[in-house]
């Protein structure tokens, strides 16, 4: 895994790649792809570490600390519900910030969002718990967690809407790819910290105060990656690009009116691997939490594995969108999922076997198809509605295909049966190649 990112890095960064442009100040500057890239990287991986930091502690630790009078499948729907709330609180973070950003300027937004982010996560590691301050311990958690979602709505730079106009139209699948990678990455770490401390910690010890360590840890990469991001963003030549490309935020009801079916078309067009992404993270582990004696530090690691297959899936969806299309890519990957859905309750009811199964080829599905879902349809957006139209595509992806799946598969599951699983997934599926097959008409039309 750690290697992935500076190979990538190494190749966008090529020569063959680099554009120039002409700073404000009329002398010659560089800002290569690769430069772009590693930012985009960078923070993505930043805010995935942060999201699947509460995601895993959602389903580890706020069941028994939080909710603790509550049956343990109860609590963990009750935790599951506060999860979904950043999901709602997105779209929101994003129209308020793109007025912050019109007001005070880029810097300014992204510095108060991803401020309000580490904080808000940290502030997470200093809660009481519902047994020393009872529910408002709850209320203060749901609260801290929809900051979480403004801030992450206010922390969109443009980067990746830069990095695929700055493509080579031969190359763009590739250029699709790369913020990707940050969630792999992210859940990698996220889910290492947990192993370990599972692994070295007495139960009572990682309840009492070991969970707490991994929110600390995400403030600080939050801080790292606000002068990574702020050091690109700031700069002159940055600042030409974007408005060189027209990548300036816009009225939310201007764009809404003149762009909303390629915003709807666009968050349906990623449904099947936004559906995937909490059907192999969030819920497996709630299951086996739940209904398994298996090691959670162990199946941790075999998710860890997993991450690592997608970042591999992620990398060869570049290539292949390169070669086939992105649009086809998605729809082929979408019957994919589609067929794996099938399979899916009697693999997770397997054992360790069948598990292992499903997490691994889930993990790769979800490469394949997530490496191209932020990019296929936000290319219909005129240079005019990009930039906002692209911010507000992704939080209704995530709204519509992730925020509810943890409680839903769950809930179902624990209460009807695993094949309630397959349904979820399946409706993702035939949501993406509808979309898709929509999205075609439309550019038939011009």
């Amino acid at each position: 895994m750690s290697s992935t990112v500076p190979s990538v890095a190494a190749q966008v960064a090529s020569p063959a790649y680099a554009n120039s442009s002409t700073a404000p100040g009329g002398h010659s500057t560089h800002i290569t792809p690769g430069e772009i890239a590693t930012g985009v990287v960078v923070g993505r991986a930043s805010e995935y570490f942060d999201f699947f930091v509460y995601a895993i502690a959602s389903v580890l630790v706020f069941p028994f600390v939080f909710f603790p009078t509550e049956e343990r499948l109860d609590g963990t729907l009750y935790s599951f519900v506060i999860f979904a709330f950043a999901f709602i609180a997105r779209p929101f973070g994003t129209v308020l910030f793109m007025a912050i950003q019109r007001r005070f300027g880029r810097e300014t937004k992204l510095t108060i969002a991803l401020v309000l982010l580490g904080a808000s996560t940290a502030g997470m590691a200093f809660l009481p718990t519902y047994a020393h301050l009872g529910f408002t311990s709850i209320v203060l958690l749901s609260l801290f967690r929809v900051a979480q979602g403004v801030a992450l709505g206010g922390s969109w730079d443009g980067l990746p809407s830069l990095l695929a106009l700055k493509a080579p139209e031969d190359r763009r699948g590739w250029y699709a790819m790369l913020g990707q990678l940050g969630a792999p990455l992210g859940f990698v770490v996220a889910a290492g910290l947990f192993a370990f401390l599972l692994g070295n910690l007495a139960s009572d010890d990682f309840l009492e105060w070991g969970w707490r360590y991994p929110f600390y840890v995400a403030f600080a990469i939050n801080v790292v990656a606000l002068f990574a991001r702020l050091r690109l963003v700031s700069t002159d030549e940055y600042s030409h690009l974007l408005e060189e490309r027209e990548l300036e935020p816009t009225s939310v009801v201007e764009m809404t009116r003149s762009q909303g079916r390629n915003v709807l078309i666009g968050a349906l067009a990623a449904l099947a691997s936004y559906a995937l992404f909490h059907l192999v993270t969030v819920f497996p582990l709630s299951w086996i939490t739940l209904y398994s004696e298996r090691s959670i530090s162990d199946f941790l690691g075999v998710q860890m594995w997993g991450a690592c297959l997608a970042a591999v899936g992620i990398v060869v969806s570049g290539l292949v969108a390169d070669r086939f299309g992105r649009r086809t890519t998605l729809g082929t990957l979408a019957a994919l999922i589609a067929v794996f859905s099938g399979f899916a309750p009697s693999l997770m009811d397997g054992g360790v076997w069948g598990q292992n199964v499903f997490i691994l080829l889930g993990f790769s599905l979800l490469g394949l198809s997530y490496g191209q879902a932020s990019g296929a349809v936000t290319a219909n957006f005129s240079a005019r509605y990009r930039y906002t139209g692209a911010a507000l595509t992704a939080d209704l992806a995530w709204l519509v295909g992730a925020a509810f799946a943890p409680l839903v598969a769950l809930g179902l599951s624990a209460h009807f049966g695993l094949a309630y699983v397959s349904v979820y997934l399946l409706s993702g599926a035939l949501g993406t190649l509808a979309a898709l097959s929509v999205n075609r008409a439309l550019e038939g039309r011009g």
